[in-house]
């Protein structure tokens, strides 16, 4: 029996650190005892999110303990405590934090109920509880914090346990971890890069979602929730902003140019190329049906550049040659070899939109849509000895959709559950500029430097999107001075994965010379054994993963 104990506990934790869930509400957990800290049995605490009128309703056991879970984070909130045997309170200005739960214990006095004493929430002895080291960062935090990059990474790099590397594409390590090792969520989807592909940890170019969509933000580092899982470095965990009885939002813009860059390092001259960079958005949070009905909006659309640097040209290969190169190529090849930008136009373009029900006082639901659309261009060769002309070129980027349903429910003052269905979808972009041409990649000797024609060799026959299906159920019980919690969540995710080097070919050439003689001295070209076909190669597969807890 002890054995079977024993293999039921290891499989139950395989399963935690594989998968489970991000918190998207907050939660306020008590005890209400009378004037001579007895339990105030059947006490009713009525809590009301101030901005949207939400409203939920819980009453203390026999022990004057009461917990209310699923609670929108921030605030304010306004608590109402009545007892037909005590003065009535009423507690303002209670603010909740994500992944976390404010802790209130409240002595009532002696009096009729009628009366009614109304205090503030930092006047009383209520406190945050945290399930371990972590990192959290409000509204606030996030409006005052000097954003340059309208990025997280701006926000959450104050905590010293969070480092920025921003020689490694900004990705976000914690405590000296592998970015690869955090986990992203956003309204509790996982925003993942489940490929590895991108140094910054995120499935796409650029932060997933708008800057301005979001309400909180907490990182938990080495949480002792059973709750939490899919990472060992850091759970970066954020939550949108919903619409409020009032309507409220804003605009941005912002703009960089050549002229705003600087042209010069130390007495050598940089050419910055001719390009305007600008950022802008708007936002709008609004009631649709007064205390029941909210919609929230943001928009962001980045339409920059991405700039080029060419250290072998005018040293290791002279102008002359490069000129040459490129004649040779249209002469003999009929092929246009490109030439040497500063910078070339790319964009990125965010939409989030967010619809708040609440249902009754006991059940609320809301429904998230999130779509992100950028790129970048990258040279496909970057070492000192390279000169890479722009047919070389190719995009980089994804298509990401996500949407998240979820459902809070509050069956008596002791039961609660949330359920969760979030599905995201990503369609990878590796794509070079000259795809369409059919040209190989032609590598040229010039000394001891290497010019590099036509389409990058990786980019040939490359091609990958996924999809992922999550699938939570939670829920908590109150039971005297405990709580019992438990959860179990399906993922499901589907992979479509094509990647084939020199499909169509690579040509390597001694000489400038050879090149124009059609003398290769070395050619690649590897494709799928008896078709010649590579979406033949492509990987088509899926897996799920189950998980479940009790605590």
């Amino acid at each position: 029996m002890k054995k079977k104990l024993l293999a039921l506990s290891i499989t139950l934790a395989l399963g935690l650190s594989s998968s489970l869930y991000a918190q998207t509400s907050s939660s306020i957990r008590g005890v209400i005892t009378g004037p001579e800290g007895e339990p105030a049995a059947g006490t009713s605490i009525t809590i009301i999110h101030v901005p949207s009128g939400t409203t939920s309703s819980v009453s203390t056991n026999q022990n004057g303990v009461f917990n209310a879970s699923g609670l929108r984070v921030g605030g304010p909130y306004r608590l109402d405590v009545t007892n037909s045997e005590f003065q009535n309170r009423t507690i303002n200005d209670i603010y909740l934090n994500l992944d976390d739960h404010f802790a209130l214990n409240l002595a009532l006095e002696p009096g009729q109920a009628i009366e009614s004493i109304t205090v503030t929430a930092s006047s009383l002895s209520g406190t945050s509880g945290s399930s371990g080291p972590a990192a959290q960062f409000n509204l606030n935090d996030l409006e005052l914090a000097p954003s340059f990059n309208r990025s997280l990474n701006d926000v959450i790099r104050s905590d010293p346990r969070i480092y920025i590397d921003e020689t490694f594409s900004d990705s976000i390590q914690c405590a000296g971890a592998n970015p690869r090792f955090n986990s992203l969520t956003l309204d509790g989807v996982r925003m993942n890069d489940n490929f590895g592909l991108n140094s910054n940890g995120y499935p796409t170019e650029r932060m997933p979602f708008s800057f301005d969509a979001i309400q909180q933000v907490a990182v938990q580092f080495a949480p002792f929730d059973a709750k939490f899982g899919g990472f060992t470095a850091c759970n970066i965990n954020a939550v949108t902003k919903s619409g409020e009885n009032q309507i409220y939002g804003g605009v941005f813009y912002d703009f960089n140019s050549d002229a705003l860059k600087g042209d010069s390092l130390r007495g050598v001259d940089i050419d910055a190329g001719d390009f305007d960079e600008k950022r802008y958005g708007a936002n709008l949070g609004l009631p649709l049906i007064k205390d029941t009905l909210f919609l929230f909006g943001a928009y962001e659309k980045v339409e920059g550049v991405s700039q080029f640097n060419y250290p072998a040209l005018g040293g290791l290969i002279s102008q002359a040659d490069a000129s040459r190169i490129s004649e040779i190529s249209s002469r003999v090849y009929n092929f246009d070899a490109g030439s040497f930008p500063a910078s070339l136009p790319v964009e990125d373009e965010k939409l989030l939109l967010r619809l708040d029900w609440n249902i009754n006082q006991d059940h609320r639901a809301s429904f998230v849509y999130n779509y992100n659309d950028g790129l970048n261009i990258s040279q496909s060769d970057r070492f000192a000895q390279a000169l890479t002309f722009s047919s070389t070129f190719y995009e980089r980027g994804a298509t990401l959709e996500s949407v998240v349903a979820s459902l809070y429910s509050d069956w008596n003052s002791s039961f609660s559950t949330e359920l969760r269905i979030g599905r995201a979808e990503l369609e990878n972009l590796q794509n070079s500029l000259e795809s369409d041409s059919g040209f190989p990649e032609v590598q040229i000797r010039v000394g001891s430097g290497t010019a590099f024609v036509g389409p990058d060799d990786s980019r040939q026959s490359n091609d990958l999107n996924w999809d992922n299906l999550t699938v939570r159920l939670a829920g908590s019980y109150d039971l005297g001075n405990h709580l019992i919690s438990g959860g179990f969540e399906h993922e499901k995710l589907n992979v479509f994965n094509l990647f084939m080097q020199h499909t169509v070919g690579e040509y390597g050439f001694n000489s400038i010379a050879d090149f124009e003689l059609g003398k290769a001295s070395s050619v690649y070209y590897g494709n799928s054994a008896g078709t010649n076909n590579p979406d033949d190669a492509a990987a088509s597969f899926s897996y799920s993963i189950n998980s479940a807890y009790v605590q």
